[in-house]
């Protein structure tokens, strides 16, 4: 019987077969840029703060909050538009296949610390966004439209830069639908989506723990493979990979 790769085996083997390019830096110079940061809260980044938590804490996490952070106090200072997506759900509106998550009204909603400035101090020239589903374009629909849609036509934005958790996940189905809106014409003149690698994380959960904690095995989430599948597939249906941006 032949031997079961290794995940350090398998992560060269989809860089090799799936490769992703990573530009260093990507400058805006001229066009009108927007920041998007996709669910940095407590439910999903603050160890033990709830289901789907970090159980401990987590560097590749904090490191994505940090730089978070450091974006986001450049785009308040060159005053460019920012939309924060917070997952916020009704405690009797489940959204399998996940258990209770970022339930109103527990904290876990809430951004986490190192990021709350941004809605204390600048909540009203912000888009928050508190979002029921994975998908944060979908979950922007309402009664009278879509406010993704009406943000960026509003902001006239050329490019948006995306940050958050998690990159296969919100980040990804955020992205690829906004790519397929844009390529509708639904979106006035944008056209880069620009991911910052470093500001983006996911969760880690091998299979042997899924054994352990009585999970079935499809919950196996390696974090290593699936941040490189989600980043490859943003960056195949059109997003541009980068490991920092310089605004004008």
């Amino acid at each position: 019987m032949s031997e079961i790769p290794s995940r350090e085996m398998i992560l060269k083997g989809l860089q090799t077969e799936m490769p992703i390019t990573i530009f260093g830096t990507t400058t805006f110079d001229t066009k009108n840029v927007g920041l998007v940061i996709v669910d940095e809260v407590n439910g999903f980044c603050q160890p033990g703060a709830g289901n789907l938590a970090p159980p401990a804490p987590d560097g590749v996490i904090e490191a994505m909050i940090d730089l978070t952070n450091k974006l986001a106090r450049q785009f308040v200072d060159k005053r460019k538009p920012i939309m924060i997506f917070k997952d916020t759900h009704n405690l009797d509106v489940p959204e399998p296949p996940y258990p209770p998550h970022c339930v109103k009204g527990t904290g876990e909603e809430e951004l986490v610390e190192k990021l709350q400035w941004l809605e204390k101090e600048y909540g009203d020239s912000m888009e928050i966004l508190e979002k029921d589903c994975i998908n944060g374009f979908i979950g922007s629909i309402d009664n009278i439209g879509n406010r993704v849609q009406d943000w960026v036509e509003f902001e006239n934005l050329e490019a948006i830069v995306v940050v958050g958790i998690c990159t296969d996940i919100c980040d990804l189905q955020f992205v690829q639908t906004i790519l397929s809106a844009r390529n509708h014409g639904m979106l006035g003149r944008l056209t880069d989506i620009v991911v910052v690698v470093p500001a983006c994380a996911t969760y880690d959960l091998p299979l042997e723990i899924t054994q352990v904690i009585g999970l079935p095995t499809t919950a196996a989430h390696p974090r290593d493979l699936t941040q490189h599948i989600g980043l490859y597939l943003m960056q195949a249906s059109g997003a541009i990979l980068t490991n920092e941006i310089i605004l004008d």
